[in-house]
């Protein structure tokens, strides 16, 4: 059994920063790609950032330049620096992450029970 647990979110100002952490517990063997998802009322689930098992990044346009992905491979935990943040990322974020083969029986998805961050104007 596999958990993510995030923390780091809350209230900030615009212009502020925060950093957010996803920590697995649980028996895990190795996470293939793990990413940053964020919702905000009445849009869709959007990807923010992904950090794959080799260390490749991908951010998303609207956060190029302010956020900054990383994992810790032997700790199981993946961050996400914020900065400059803007009204406008206030959403709800999840961490998410997959283990085990692609396209094969040992295959999981994981999802974190998401945290929420609010940017003050």
């Amino acid at each position: 059994q596999v958990q993510l647990v995030e923390s780091g979110g809350g209230l900030v100002q615009a212009g502020g920063s925060l950093t957010l952490s996803c920590a697995a517990s649980g028996t895990i063997f190795n996470f293939n790609a793990m990413g940053w998802y964020r919702q905000a009322p009445g849009k869709q689930r959007e990807l923010v950032a992904l950090v794959t098992n080799s260390g490749g990044t991908h951010l998303a346009d609207s956060v190029q330049g302010r956020f900054t992905i990383s994992r810790d491979n032997a700790k199981n935990t993946m961050y996400l620096q914020m900065n400059s943040l803007k009204p406008e990322d206030t959403a709800v974020y999840y961490c998410n992450a997959d283990s085990g083969r692609y396209h094969s029986a040992s295959w999981r998805e994981y999802w974190g029970q998401g945290t929420q961050v609010t940017v003050s104007s």
